[in-house]
């Protein structure tokens, strides 16, 4: 008698493990971009079982350049995506109701690069040079701080010549430009990488000069924050997150080989990774990491609506485009 009871009792405890294991809720994130260490704390997250601790079967897609954030999460192929604000304030004027839940980067990491053959050491001798810019959204923290500068640069009085750059380094190694845009943790280190060395560039970082924008946070809908149950998942799904990320910083060489092994296309270099991800960790500073700061919010909207012909927004989208709810639950995990 005894030993059937302990039978029973044993198949007992296997069917409560069994049904906790199939209690895991299913959560989408869709990164911005191709995997690499910009997102090691969902990869960290992922492999390292943090978010299986806090009751999560978390999808981890990568992005590209075909993929749009905001639209694969209005046609519901995702339940939070990794966007850059002025991207995902212009989906929001378009109909795409998203809402920032968490802000994983504090600073941004975007620059101009320029060759110290140039001549160029500060902002002011940008008059007369060719300068790369990034468009669909990025050129506007660039077209205020030329603003600010009193430089010209539309019509035939124009006084700095803008290419419009692709996502590449190419206008500076061919003597197309005098700078690029690059980001402190891609592109700089390509332009390093194709032979020309840290002392012969002068780099000027977007954050020093005021007109930065805020770069990777995590948004989802207006709606679903509607749903408690959403609520739940979403801060679990933060709190392990902002775990991953933590880890990934203080175990930047584990980190980065986990993002090489969750590379799908298996080209991801592990020293690459590695260099980036050392980067990434000075744009994530403070011991609040999530936590959207409302004074850099409210840079982002000056930034994005200060273009005269074509600003990326036309009105101020309120407060209801941010919210600290998620984040401050999910401190409870």
């Amino acid at each position: 008698m005894n030993i059937k009871l302990a039978t029973l009792t044993a198949g007992a405890a296997i069917l409560a493990l069994s049904s906790t294991a199939q209690a895991q809720d299913e959560f989408t994130v869709q990164l911005k971009w191709v995997t690499q260490a910009q997102f090691a704390g969902y990869f960290v997250a992922d492999a390292m079982g943090f978010y299986d601790d806090v009751g999560l079967d978390v999808t981890v897609n990568p992005g590209g350049p075909d993929i749009a954030p905001p639209q694969v999460i209005a046609a519901g192929g995702a339940d939070v995506v990794v966007e850059w604000m002025p991207a995902a304030l212009a989906a929001r004027e378009r109909g795409v109701d998203l809402v920032n839940v968490a802000q994983i980067f504090d600073r941004s990491g975007m620059m101009l690069t320029c060759s110290a053959e140039s001549g160029i050491t500060e902002p002011e001798h940008f008059e007369g040079k060719t300068l790369g810019v990034w468009f669909a959204g990025n050129e506007y923290p660039f077209l205020s701080w030329m603003s600010q500068l009193d430089h010209s640069f539309e019509g035939a009085d124009a006084e700095v010549t803008v290419l419009r750059q692709g996502f590449n380094v190419d206008p500076l190694l061919d003597g197309q430009a005098d700078c690029i845009s690059t980001m402190i943790y891609n592109e700089y280190w390509q332009v390093v990488d194709a032979g020309i060395p840290e002392d012969e560039l002068v780099v000027f970082h977007y954050e020093d000069h005021g007109v930065a924008t805020l770069e990777d946070g995590l948004y989802t809908l207006a709606e679903n924050l509607e749903d408690p149950a959403f609520v739940d998942k979403l801060a679990r799904f933060i709190a392990a997150t902002v775990r991953g990320w933590e880890y990934a910083i203080e175990n930047p060489e584990e980190a980065a080989q986990l993002v090489v092994d969750a590379d799908p296309a298996g080209v991801a270099d592990f020293d690459v990774q590695l260099r980036q991800l050392e980067n990434i960790a000075t744009l994530i500073q403070g011991d609040e990491v999530g936590r959207l700061d409302p004074a850099a919010f409210e840079r982002t909207i000056e930034v994005l609506l200060s273009g005269e012909s074509d600003p990326v927004i036309t009105d101020h989208p309120g407060d209801s485009a941010w919210t600290h709810q998620a984040w401050e639950a999910s401190l409870n995990h």
